[in-house]
């Protein structure tokens, strides 16, 4: 499945392909990214949704939108767990190779556009390692739109200090624009109208591998919109 916005700017069309198939099946050896054969880990992916159901307190008529779905494996695992979830892109590799289960409700967004579903509001917006790959004025957009369509999101990304990465191996990726610490991140998502409700450096399921190897490498932010 593939959507393509009319009035596309050069800068999305660019964006859409460089998240390309090097970058998700070859990252390594491409340079581009920390990806090798990215694909369906369901002993990996169960365990992210349930212990985010359980300690977000995601209820069971709760709306959910994976941002940055990359090929919807988020989004599969939770409608394994009977929540109703969607996922956005912008990759054109990865929108193209949905997982079978989950094509008809994931669709690719742009920098424009950022969340692709007119009609839909959520309860929950999981931004899980996307943010840092805006540049400042996309994700001020983002964090703007995402305010009109949720009441909450949760927020994962790579910390860094001294716009360096506190765990160096995110540096590999070459799309990673962001390298902030946390009150960076705290005063941005304030600035843009959002109440930071809670701020963790570990998650269970979520990024253990880096999180114990670099303890505070990850911020993982729990956010509520101030107004709509």
């Amino acid at each position: 499945m593939l959507i393509l916005f009319k009035n596309m700017n050069v800068g999305d069309r660019t964006k859409q392909l460089e998240y390309d198939e090097d970058y998700y099946e070859n990252g390594v050896v491409s340079k581009k990214s920390c990806y090798f054969n990215y694909h369906w880990m369901p002993e990996l992916t169960f365990r992210m949704a349930f212990h985010m159901i359980r300690k977000l307190n995601i209820r069971e008529d709760d709306k959910l939108l994976d941002f940055g779905c990359a090929k919807g494996y988020l989004v599969k695992a939770f409608r394994f767990f009977d929540f109703e979830c969607y996922g956005c892109d912008i990759s054109e590799y990865a929108i193209n190779n949905l997982d079978a289960e989950v094509r008809k409700f994931c669709k690719q967004n742009s920098t424009e556009i950022m969340i692709p579903f007119q009609d839909l509001y959520f309860d929950w917006i999981v931004c899980k390692d996307v943010a840092e790959h805006f540049e400042e004025g996309e994700l001020d957009r983002f964090l703007e739109q995402s305010r009109k369509k949720t009441k909450k999101m949760f927020v994962v990304v790579p910390l860094g200090e001294n716009n360096k990465y506190i765990a160096p191996e995110y540096a590999q990726d070459i799309t990673h624009k962001l390298a902030k610490n946390v009150d960076w991140w705290r005063k941005k998502f304030e600035d843009n109208l959002w109440v930071v409700e809670s701020i963790d450096f570990g998650f269970k399921r979520l990024k253990e591998n880096w999180t114990e190897k670099y303890p505070q490498s990850n911020g993982f932010f729990v956010l509520r919109s101030k107004s709509v």
